[in-house]
C-alpha cells in the first residue's frame, strides 16, 4: 500500500514539478513567456482587487512573481512527493494566490470563447486544489488518530 501511495503522490506532484521545471528553463533573462502572459493578467487582477476592496496594491515586478510561481511549484511538488504538509501547504498557496489570476473567467462575457477555455481551466485547478486539501485533511486525521492511542500499562 505504501507503495501505491507513494506513486499516486509522484503522479500528481509530477504535474507541478514539470511546468515548474518548464518555467525555470524559459525563464531567461527577461523572465521568459510567462510574464508576458502573465504581466496583463497580473494588471488586470490589482486593477479589479484595488477597485472592489479600496485597496492600493504597490507595483509589482511579473519577473519576482514567476520566480515565486517556480519556487512554489517546485519546492512544493517535491515536498508533496515525500508526504510534508509543508509541500503541500505551497501548493495550496499557489493554487488559491494564482488560479484567479491565470484563469480570469470572471472579465468575460459567457458567450465569449475564451470564458468556456478559462472556465474549465479554473474548475481543473479548483479541483486540484481540494485533492491538496483532502490530503492536509487525511493527515491531519491520521495524526490525530495517533496521538490518541495510549499504550496500555501492564499491571504484574
Amino acid at each position: 500500500m505504501g507503495f501505491i501511495l507513494f506513486a499516486g503522490r509522484l503522479l500528481f506532484a509530477s504535474l507541478f514539478i514539470l511546468s515548474a521545471y518548464q518555467l525555470y528553463h524559459e525563464y531567461g533573462t527577461d523572465g521568459g513567456p510567462a510574464v508576458k502572459v502573465l504581466e496583463p493578467k497580473l494588471d488586470v487582477f490589482t486593477k479589479l482587487i484595488a477597485s472592489k476592496a479600496g485597496i492600493q496594491i504597490p507595483e509589482i515586478d511579473t519577473k519576482h512573481v514567476v520566480s515565486a510561481v517556480i519556487v512554489l511549484k517546485g519546492f512544493g511538488g517535491v515536498g508533496f512527493i515525500f508526504g510534508s504538509y509543508a509541500g503541500a501547504i505551497l501548493l495550496v498557496l499557489h493554487q488559491l494566490v494564482f488560479t484567479p489570476v491565470l484563469y480570469d473567467f470572471y472579465n468575460y462575457d459567457v458567450e465569449d470563447a475564451e470564458f468556456g477555455q478559462l472556465f474549465t481551466k479554473f474548475t481543473q485547478n479548483m479541483a486540484l486544489l481540494g485533492a491538496l486539501l483532502y490530503f492536509i485533511g487525511m493527515k491531519h486525521s491520521i495524526s490525530l488518530r495517533q496521538q490518541r492511542k495510549v499504550p496500555k500499562t501492564k499491571t504484574g
